[in-house]
């Protein structure tokens, strides 16, 4: 069920891999401004989850809304011509080009000039692309390229090729995958503060608890392609179930989610 309170709303969505059930319809609500988060143990079908938002798999069956519209059908690029902004476990930019020039490229595709062949990023919007780094904290030379950068960087600069194209949702795959425990609690905070500054949603998954509760407005388990329990942070950590699947010991009974 949506409401006007949801900028995302996910109504029984299934997918099956040959013989794997992947998803087994699952349904929860991104309500606008909240930071949601997805935690589950491996296989648990988190990124599945996020393909099928993002247009990358189709499901079998259910049905994805975005700020009231069903997705059905549309590709990747057009759900993000209409303000959904996804980020990768692996990083991905270009490493060849510098950071102010990722950013271009990216600003480029939002304002549709990439077709034109005599138009290069290099002057495309400079101002606004130095902004976009100085709000995700990178202050740079112009003329470093991406190559050099740190992985906690890298994953700076991707948010700022996200936020490029102007979402309103964020949909951010393991955002802190591969940094260390520090760096990943700087890191995710930057993005709520960023997300917070700009008014935007977001749903991100994420493995490292300590990460999840420090920023979730709520969370959402999700296992076996099930859904467990959403709820607020307490709710969850309280949870007999969510503590059970953490020990491994999770039972998931027949028709949960």
């Amino acid at each position: 069920m949506t409401s006007g309170t949801d900028v995302l709303a996910v109504d029984s969505v299934a997918k099956r891999f040959g013989g794997v059930q992947a998803l087994g319809g699952v349904t929860l609500q991104v309500r606008r401004g909240e930071f949601h988060a997805i935690i589950g143990p491996n296989g648990a079908g988190k990124s599945t989850f996020f393909n099928t938002l993002t247009g990358l798999i189709t499901p079998d069956s259910g049905s994805v809304t975005f700020e009231g519209r069903d997705l059905a059908g549309l590709a990747p690029h057009q759900r993000v011509r209409l303000g959904m902004g996804r980020t990768f476990q692996i990083t991905r930019v270009f490493p060849d080009l510098t950071l102010l020039e990722n950013v271009q490229v990216a600003l480029l595709a939002h304002d549709r000039l990439t077709l034109a062949p005599w138009r290069t990023a290099s002057g495309h919007r400079p101002a606004d692309a130095r902004a976009l780094l100085e709000r995700v904290g990178l202050q740079v030379p112009d003329h470093q390229a991406a190559s050099t950068l740190a992985h906690g960087d890298r994953k700076r600069l991707e948010l700022a090729i996200t936020l490029a194209g102007e979402p309103r949702l964020l949909l951010l795959d393991e955002p802190t995958a591969g940094m260390a425990a520090q760096e990943r609690l700087e890191s995710i905070r930057m993005v709520h503060k960023v997300a917070s500054e700009l008014g935007l949603s977001c749903l991100f998954t994420e493995h490292d608890m300590a990460v999840v509760f420090s920023v979730a407005s709520r969370i959402s388990v999700l296992v076996q392609g099930k859904l467990l329990i959403t709820g607020q942070p307490e709710e969850v950590r309280a949870s007999e179930q969510v503590q059970r699947v953490y020990l491994g010991e999770a039972v998931i009974e027949q028709g949960a989610g």
